[in-house]
């Protein structure tokens, strides 16, 4: 294939209507809105635009991803419907500060299937799995010796009380 066409989408709505009436995240409750955008929250929340965006190339998405809330309040009122309760530790932790930020996910086996013309990833893909989720190059995963735990400094995980 000679011609790639390389798309960024932009302005996905922030939140999305449920069947009952409420609403819900389009992307995940941590994804920031619009600056302009951030009153509507309050007052006309399917208006607001995220901060959300994914690449594409040639009609398929090939990386994804947000720029992330840092406002602890903001947080908090956009989690109030979600069981926030496990989530405490991230409204304390924004509450000490926390700068602007966000993230990306590229699918770097989707982008060199599309580029080599391949009709499936697993042509390209750098360490494939079988059938049975084993990596065939190194038999991962698979049990380790308490030598190598040692050696490695591996704890068993214990259960909470």
């Amino acid at each position: 294939m000679d011609n790639f066409s390389f798309v960024w989408i932009t302005d996905f709505p922030l939140f999305l209507p449920k069947e009952d009436g409420t609403l819900e995240s389009a992307h995940h409750p941590f994804t920031a809105a619009h600056n302009e955008d951030i009153d509507l929250i309050y007052s006309n929340p399917l208006k607001v635009r995220s901060l959300h965006y994914d690449l594409v190339l040639n009609g398929q998405e090939i990386g994804g991803g947000s720029i992330r809330i840092h406002d602890a309040n903001l947080q908090k009122y956009i989690l109030e419907d979600e069981n926030s309760s496990d989530l405490q530790h991230l409204i304390d932790a924004l509450n000490s500060g926390c700068p602007p930020h966000g993230g990306i996910a590229l699918g770097i086996d989707r982008m060199l299937a599309i580029m080599c013309g391949c009709r499936s990833i697993t042509e390209v893909i750098a360490f494939p799995k079988s059938l049975d989720g084993k990596d065939l190059m190194s038999g991962a995963p698979c049990s380790i010796s308490n030598e190598d735990k040692q050696l490695y400094h591996i704890e068993p995980i214990l259960p909470r009380e």
